[in-house]
């Protein structure tokens, strides 16, 4: 997997232009609130066992007990027959190949030709293996940075996702995992009749 940007990147992307078409991502709330979001997000013991499955990965496991670790957290066991019909070769193979990727496109290609792994479950796979680099893509988040409904994922969208958030949390100041606790409780609190109270979509 390719480097976390340097500082010199950072400032690189933040002076990047935003291209025509590329959705705009806008805090909902001052950036100084971040650290008292963020310190107000209670983990639970699934957000434990991922990110302990995600360690593990990192360590050179590639077990279908660790994919489905990060896999229940995100989607709270909604759809779980789906990633069963991977085998556990595809399964080694995509969490090998994705390990081994130099650049977050083909990172995130990898791991949604897994069945069962969209681009918010993929996200939340490489967010548990390296949150310092990646971070995760939800309905949650998308609606605390001023986007009302999810689009259609993809991954260029995700990519331009992550290049924002990392802008926002260098920004700030902060990490991508402050950043992003602090976004999923802004609109567990603030927003109206979420479709689904987790970390789906």
């Amino acid at each position: 997997m390719d480097e976390m940007p340097t500082d010199i990147d950072a400032r690189s992307s933040r002076r990047r232009r935003r291209a025509p078409g590329d959705p705009q991502f806008v805090l909902r709330f001052p950036v100084e609130m971040i650290p008292t979001l963020a310190a107000a997000h209670v983990e639970d013991d699934d957000e434990r066992r991922a990110f302990a499955a995600g360690l593990r990965i990192a360590a050179g496991s590639r077990t279908r007990e660790d994919l489905m670790a990060v896999f229940e957290w995100k989607t709270r066991g909604r759809g779980r027959s789906r990633p069963a019909r991977n085998t556990d070769t595809e399964i080694a193979d995509a969490l090998d190949l994705a390990m081994a990727a130099r650049t977050n496109r083909v990172a995130m290609a990898v791991l949604i030709g897994l069945t069962g792994v969209d681009i918010p479950v993929a996200s939340a796979i490489l967010t548990t293996i390296d949150p310092q680099r990646f971070t995760i893509v939800d309905f949650r988040a998308l609606w605390s940075l001023g986007i009302e409904r999810a689009p259609f994922y993809s991954i260029g969208f995700y990519l331009v996702y992550l290049d924002a958030c990392r802008r926002i949390a260098a920004d700030a100041d902060t990490n991508l995992r402050t950043l992003d606790r602090a976004l999923w409780l802004y609109s567990k609190q603030h927003q109206k009749a979420p479709r689904r109270d987790s970390r789906t979509e």
